[in-house]
């Protein structure tokens, strides 16, 4: 592989979008983990509606955003999929929730929640080794965050 090829996925990779994207990553999967926390230690509660944090569609309908644009002064606004992913925010709703029927049921199921809970430590843990990789070569080209 050439010089160039190397350098230009390596910038690619772990590029300020990548970079960006991961820092929201680890956002989203600390709001997640506290929604989770919620539902578990409500699984009891007459009435109370399970949470969920959405992040990864909102993502996904960044990168798929083709809007070109240059900017010629780091003052100006910004435009394409950069400017989509400084916008990506985590957030939480009720999946299950009916305001037509607000039921006095609760829908919490401990299973599927401590199964989340997994999935989410998981994914925390790729994006804290993705950032800290990110990190490691930033410091090797003397850049400081």
């Amino acid at each position: 592989m050439s010089d160039t090829l190397i350098t230009a996925t390596r910038n690619k990779l772990f590029g300020g979008d990548t970079r960006q994207l991961v820092y929201k990553a680890l956002d989203a999967n600390a709001m997640r983990g506290r929604a989770i926390a919620n539902n578990i230690a409500n699984a009891e509660t007459p009435g109370y509606k399970r949470v969920e944090v959405n992040f990864e569609e909102q993502v996904r309908a960044a990168l798929n955003r083709h809007v070109e644009g240059q900017t010629t002064h780091e003052n100006h606004i910004e435009l394409g999929r950069k400017a989509s992913i400084r916008r990506v925010e985590a957030y939480t709703f009720h999946p299950d929730f009916d305001e037509t029927n607000p039921s006095e049921l609760n829908n919490v199921d401990i299973d599927i929640e401590n199964a989340k809970m997994a999935e989410n430590q998981i994914q925390h843990n790729y994006n804290m080794q993705f950032a800290s990789f990110g990190k490691i070569q930033a410091a090797i080209k003397g850049q400081v965050y």
